[in-house]
């Protein structure tokens, strides 16, 4: 087995970290969260010589699922997740971008499967535990890689800051219980991606994020 990698295409004009994650000998994985520009994405595994399996989804915002259902066609693979109780957003992406003023592209995503707390997806013999997160949207789930000491969080957690609650779905309070009773106690030598910026350690954010001052 080798390495697990990831690449990271800032995607949308919200700059959301599309990843690909892939292993470096065998050459195969998948794409999260892929928000829009979806040539830029395929451009991407066309260089690096990739093979895309499924397509993995952290939660229904516009800028993490946009472009979803148009790279799902080009590659003819499944979307995986969000929770179902992202289903609701999902299916309004489309007057999601009206509102932002977006166009080219966006399209309402059905997923093909969607994923629930304790389920595990993976890639040739890289496994990730799916954590149900809720807070910064109420079916957003994370991908944890046990074995690689290694998870993508989405929009729950960033490098010095947390993910928004003022969207549709947000809760403050749940968001922070799902950091608290989720991330953390996964330890903290866990590094992790997010959906915009930097990514971090779970250590790092627990001595240095002041959203998380006070936290075991």
């Amino acid at each position: 087995m080798g390495q697990l990698r990831a690449g990271i295409i800032p995607v949308t004009p919200f700059q959301q970290n599309c990843t690909i994650l892939f292993d470096d000998e065998t050459k195969q994985g998948v794409v999260v969260d892929p928000g829009g520009d979806v040539e830029t994405i395929l451009g991407a595994i066309r260089d690096n010589g990739l093979s895309i399996g499924e397509i993995w989804i952290t939660h229904g915002h516009i800028d993490h699922a946009g472009g979803a259902m148009e790279l799902k066609e080009a590659l003819g693979v499944d979307i995986v997740g969000p929770h179902a109780a992202d289903a609701p957003l999902l299916a309004n992406l489309e007057a999601q971008a009206q509102r932002f003023g977006l166009t080219g592209g966006v399209r309402n995503c059905t997923p093909d499967r969607f994923l629930s707390e304790g389920d595990t997806v993976s890639f040739g013999d890289h496994v990730f535990e799916v954590l149900h997160c809720p807070g910064h949207a109420p079916g957003h789930v994370v991908f944890y890689d046990r074995a690689a000491h290694f998870a993508h969080v989405g929009d729950v957690l960033f490098s010095g800051s947390i993910g928004r609650t003022d969207l549709p779905g947000g809760d403050h309070s749940a968001l922070i219980a799902s950091i608290k009773e989720k991330l953390l106690p996964l330890g903290d030598d866990i590094g992790f991606i997010c959906g915009h910026g930097p990514g971090s350690t779970i250590g790092q954010e627990r001595l240095t994020n002041p959203f998380l001052n006070g936290m075991a």
